[in-house]
């Protein structure tokens, strides 16, 4: 029996940190849906079809790896994916509590669901994809970071806003 685990995340935008979780978690899993969530009170700079399309763009594995798009409650996509894992990564004490918080709910919400963490590789510890986007916004050089397509996507993101 296959194991499948659901990778969620805003993941506006992708990472080299979350590619690191993906890879990590390809060692453990057969198969990984990186599930791009939609928060409607949450504001974004890339749309989802473009968070969607830089994923597929950066993965390598793609028969092993699905990218998917969702707005709903996170065990409700888990079950109806036949996936039975939630794949998460931990960087510093911080993401902690709101992590244990998370998994509490969702354990709550589905008892068949469980949550697996993976620490982020050192080189990723202080990487987020807020900071990469306030350091893109001021100019600054997020290469090595983030896959190659994201730095193009963020150049062309931030230079229209600077415009006009």
């Amino acid at each position: 029996m296959k194991t499948v685990a659901v990778y969620p995340g805003s993941f506006d935008p992708i990472t080299n940190g979350h590619l690191d979780i993906i890879r990590r978690g390809l060692r453990i899993f057969d198969e990984l849906i990186v599930l791009v969530a939609y928060n409607p009170n949450k504001q974004y700079l890339f749309s989802i079809e473009e968070r969607v399309e830089m994923i597929k763009e950066t993965i390598e594995e793609k028969e092993r790896v699905h990218v998917d798009a969702s707005c709903g409650l996170l065990v409700n996509y888990v079950k109806k994916s036949g996936a039975t894992i939630i794949l998460r990564g931990l960087r510093a004490v911080s993401d902690f509590e709101y992590e244990f918080q998370m998994a509490l709910i969702n354990r709550r919400l589905d008892r068949e669901v469980e949550t697996v963490y993976l620490m982020t590789g050192y080189k990723w510890f202080y990487t987020s994809s807020q900071i990469i986007k306030e350091a893109a916004s001021l100019g600054g050089s997020v290469k090595g970071l983030v896959p190659d397509i994201v730095c193009e996507k963020l150049r062309e993101k931030y230079m229209i806003g600077r415009k006009g």
